[in-house]
Order: C-alpha cells, then sequence, then structure tokens
C-alpha cells in the first residue's frame, strides 16, 4: 500500500462525512486491540473436585432422613 491510497472505500452507497468517520473509529479501535485471545471464564461450582467427596455415613435411627438433608 503506498502512503497517499485510501485505507477503504465505500463502494455502494453515499454515506456522509459523520459515517464515513464512525466507521474509521471503528477500524482504529479493532486494530489498536489487537489479536488478543478470549480469556476463559471461572469454572463454576460444577467443576469444583471438592463437591465429589461425600460426608461420612450417619448411622443409627432415622439416619435417612439425615441424609437427605443439606448440611
Amino acid at each position: 500500500m503506498t502512503a497517499g491510497a485510501p485505507l477503504f472505500r465505500v463502494v455502494h452507497g453515499n454515506p456522509s462525512v459523520e459515517e464515513t468517520a464512525a466507521l474509521a473509529a471503528v477500524f482504529a479501535a479493532k486494530l489498536a486491540a489487537g489479536d488478543q485471545p478470549a480469556r476463559p471464564g471461572a469454572a463454576g461450582r460444577w467443576a469444583d473436585r471438592a463437591r465429589s467427596v461425600r460426608a461420612p455415613l450417619t448411622r443409627g435411627p432415622d439416619a435417612w432422613r439425615a441424609s437427605g438433608q443439606p448440611r
């Protein structure tokens, strides 16, 4: 690309000066951001390995009722 060549050109329609400036601003922001890899989101509680360790079983009368209660 030569120094005097435009960076982009409109091939259809007749945009106003403001619309062309807005398009240039979007392109400039995109170029300034560069190629940044997407950050992975934080894993939820479902991925917590501590959840796979279960509590000790309760023994005694009515233990089956206590087994369904949250701790």
